[in-house]
């Protein structure tokens, strides 16, 4: 889609398209296709105003102009903000990888994908990893990320998504970060739960406004990072009546540690099914993300830690069965229901040690070094490097 700003564009004529390096490329414009309401027509030519679809041009991207190849005079390009948060996107390695009929598992789907994002989405970036099987996809905030992964998963991708990343720089020797300038409406009761929130992730109030009707406008600057599961808090302590924005506010340099959990995780330490028998002597030891008779294996998180530990736990233990008859029945009602957590909230959710796997029928979170006595190994080398 292009829209006339000046001049008269017709259908079979050869234009020049002015590209972002600065090079014209001659083109031909082989059809031309004109908006009418909700429907497009076919048409002869184009004048200023008109918002028409135009064919027969390979690989335009946003922000470039179909100049007069005798007197080029394109318009200036448009500018898109600098990626802020970043996350490791890759094929599924789980052991329940290509369990999915006709679900898309290599790598080379998986990149195809991504390169035909590029093509329409201008803030997004993808890099390479040292894995030839992952890359590092950088977008404008974690749900645009977010939004891109449940597309992929909507299409039948299997994918294995790490816990997102800020994207900083270096500027004149300084590490810096981006920085999010967010606009919030609340009612007057959750002023303090709102801004106490807030202040955990860094943020800074510029301005406060009561409009006298029970509702109050905040002005926060706050690091990009700090905003990475926060609108599920926000939702949560405003009980869904708040209203947030953001917009991009340049670099500022490292604000600090901001700590996202204070939680460990229950860690399953085989595979097999989750029996609700285990679950309800485990349920003291805290709370559950799947379902009892759901499929586990050895690695995966199925709960979460009121200690800031991770716990290795049997979830599939069985009853043992003997020749005694029980004066009473199991009772599993005393059972908590589980937590399910949606594509944001598992992204929220996972630790730095932790990432997501993603499935046309199922999300996970999980240990990206599954193996336990591998992950003691690494943690003993990561304290004996701090002393």
């Amino acid at each position: 889609l292009l829209r006339i700003h000046n001049g008269t564009l017709t259908k079979g004529a050869s234009v020049g398209l002015a590209r972002h390096d600065g090079t014209i490329k001659s083109v031909r414009v082989t059809e031309l296709l004109r908006t009418e309401g909700l429907e497009r027509v076919s048409a002869e030519t184009a004048a200023p105003g008109d918002i028409v679809a135009v064919a027969g041009i390979e690989d335009i991207m946003i922000g470039e102009s179909l100049v007069d190849l005798e007197d080029p005079r394109p318009l200036p390009l448009i500018t898109v903000d600098d990626p802020a948060i970043s996350m490791t996107i890759g094929i599924n390695t789980s052991p329940m990888a290509g369990r999915v009929k006709g679900a898309k598992v290599t790598a080379r789907q998986v990149k195809d994908r991504l390169d035909r994002e590029l093509i329409g989405n201008v803030s997004l970036k993808v890099l390479p990893t040292e894995r030839p099987d992952a890359w590092e996809v950088q977008g404008r905030g974690e749900l645009a990320l977010a939004i891109l992964v449940e597309q992929m998963r909507r299409e039948g991708f299997e994918l294995t998504v790490g816990k997102p990343q800020v994207v900083t720089k270096d500027i004149d020797g300084v590490r810096s970060e981006p920085m999010e300038r967010m606009t919030i409406d609340i009612p007057e009761e959750y002023l303090g739960a709102v801004t106490q929130l807030l202040a955990a992730r860094k943020g800074r109030m510029e301005t406060m406004a009561n409009h006298g009707s029970g509702w109050i406008r905040l002005e926060f600057v706050v690091p990009a990072r700090g905003l990475i599961g926060f609108r599920t808090r926000f939702l949560t302590e405003t009980r869904g009546t708040g209203i947030a924005s953001s917009i991009a506010d340049g670099y500022a340099p490292w604000q600090g540690v901001i700590e996202q959990r204070l939680t460990g995780s229950l860690v399953a330490d085989r595979a097999g099914q989750a029996t609700p028998y285990a679950m309800t002597n485990l349920q003291e030891r805290g709370s559950f993300i799947v379902e009892p008779g759901s499929e586990v294996y050895e690695g995966q998180v199925v709960g979460e830690n009121p200690r800031g530990e991770d716990m290795d736990v049997n979830i599939c233990r069985e009853k043992k069965q003997t020749n005694t008859r029980s004066a009473t029945a199991d009772v599993y009602e005393s059972l908590t229901p589980s937590r399910r957590l949606t594509l944001e909230e598992s992204l929220e959710f996972a630790a730095n040690d932790e990432c997501v796997e993603v499935t046309p029928e199922a999300i996970r979170v999980r240990k990206v070094v599954l193996d336990a006595q591998e992950r003691f190994k690494i943690a003993a080398r990561e304290r004996r490097a701090q002393k």
